[in-house]
């Protein structure tokens, strides 16, 4: 039974990783894995075929039990999944909040004030300015939107898609690079703050400068290439005249502002960050339901700027996807596998726990399997990839180990344009070529990664 639900996971990952070939939204294995890794499970358990091991190392069997141990027992799986699908809950709550501002503030053409920091026809200059832009805006609003953002108004400054493409590729860079630092920056970085491996405080004193480093390289770079000499041939004024609302400006700031303001409420309250997510998410709200957009604005406008708007835009596919996978990772995690020492005695560990002990063996150095696993999260999805991290390591809150996962997973995925949510994103929205970015960019960023997570390792060892 424990190796069908190795299988469904093996399958269902194969699946993910192929949807662009399949045409399959990876939202429906992810579901279907989900469902049927905790199916067997179950069935496994309650036929004494697998035992489960909870977060604090109980383990569980049906294995010879009756009456009141195996009452014991079943409770004990019913908890071990509650809690899994409870941490997944928190997850997806916060995600569901910082999307809805976020499309909220879009609604209201917030980001249109964003052009006003573009004032220059350098192009060296404009590579700089909208990598900062992406930089900052991805540890606030995340890499993916941030990226959405700065493309859209890319289109607007340079009209021939050629010459775009490479701006769109440094774009990407830069906004993985800004994720990684931030609590609330990436998925990846979101989940490790939210399971308690990373503070936000831990995250910007360790990784703020390697993902400077990371994003500074490769445009330094990127200024010497041919494509980035010269001044662009259209005039921005014509071009970055766009309408904006009476309450652009302050939806973006008001929005931006709710959202930084999360990771200040966790360290004032110590409560899980969904709950400064709830808070800040009803503030926004609050406003706009009230502020007026237009100077003639009437009832029967309300609803273009309303959050139920916001919340009908927001991609569900997105938060299903997490929940199938995050349980899927959940189930490996709890299915017993076999036994390791530990302390000098033999115990038993989930599957994931298992896999980390078997890593180790063969590659001592764990600093070389984190940059592996930054470097495979450009081909594989880096959700499942981290979310298999924090099951297979035990490592304490803040350590070098969970700090190095957090880089290498959120700037990995740069290597390739498929990698990551934003590269995803700008591909979709530039039908961008996947040769043509692992010829251009590619190499950029691999240098970028690589001079970023060297950068970590200096840090760190000068801190400790």
């Amino acid at each position: 039974m424990l190796t069908g639900i190795i299988l469904c996971f093996i399958l269902g990952y194969l699946t993910i990783v192929f949807e662009h070939p399949l045409k399959l939204d990876k939202t429906v294995p992810a579901l279907i894995m989900g469902a049927l890794c905790w199916a067997l499970l179950a069935i496994g358990f309650n036929s004494g075929a697998i035992d489960v091991i909870d977060t604090h190392d109980h383990i569980f069997s049906m294995i010879g039990v009756s009456g009141d141990a195996a009452d014991h027992a079943h409770h004990g799986f019913s908890n071990l999944l509650l809690h899994h699908f409870g941490k997944t809950s928190e997850i997806l709550i916060f995600l569901i909040g910082a999307m809805t501002i976020v499309e909220i503030i879009d609604l209201h053409l917030g980001f249109e004030v964003l052009k006003s920091y573009v004032k220059t026809k350098s192009k060296k200059k404009l590579l700089w300015i909208l990598g900062i832009l992406a930089f900052i805006l991805s540890a606030i609003i995340d890499n993916l939107t941030a990226t959405i953002v700065l493309v859209t108004l890319l289109r607007k400054i340079i009209p021939d898609r050629t010459e775009r493409l490479w701006f769109v590729g440094l774009i990407v860079i830069a906004a993985n690079a800004g994720g990684a630092w931030s609590p609330i920056g990436d998925v990846t970085t979101t989940m490790l703050w939210i399971g308690g491996k990373v503070t936000s405080g831990g995250l910007m004193k360790y990784l703020i400068l390697p993902s400077i480093v990371c994003f500074v390289v490769p445009t330094f770079i990127a200024t010497f290439l041919k494509p980035f000499q010269g001044d662009i041939t259209l005039k921005l004024e014509e071009n970055l005249s766009t309408e904006k609302l009476l309450s652009s400006q302050t939806m973006l700031y008001l929005g931006l502002s709710a959202i930084v303001f999360v990771p200040i409420f966790k360290t004032l309250t110590h409560l899980p960050p969904y709950v400064g997510m709830m808070l800040s998410l009803g503030v926004v709200w609050l406003v706009s339901e009230y502020i007026h957009p237009e100077e003639d604005f009437t009832n029967e406008k309300k609803a273009r700027y309303s959050a139920h708007k916001a919340l009908s835009r927001i991609e569900l596919s997105s938060i299903l996807f997490f929940l199938g996978i995050l349980m899927a990772v959940a189930a490996l995690e709890s299915a017993v596998f076999g036994t390791v020492v530990n302390n000098g005695e033999n115990v038993q560990v989930g599957t994931l726990r298992y896999v980390a002990e078997m890593l180790d063996r063969a590659i001592p150095n764990q600093d070389i399997v984190v940059i592996l696993i930054g470097i495979v999260s450009a081909i594989i999805d880096n959700v499942p990839l981290v979310a298999a991290s924090m099951g297979m390591y035990i490592s304490p809150a803040d350590s070098k180990l969970w700090h190095f996962i957090a880089y290498s997973a959120g700037t990995g995925g740069s290597l390739l344009i498929i990698g990551s949510a934003a590269g995803v994103a700008a591909m979709g929205m530039e039908k961008v070529d996947f040769i043509w970015y692992l010829k251009k960019i590619g190499w950029l960023a691999f240098v970028g990664f690589i001079a970023g997570a060297g950068a970590f390792l200096v840090l760190y060892n000068m801190i400790h």
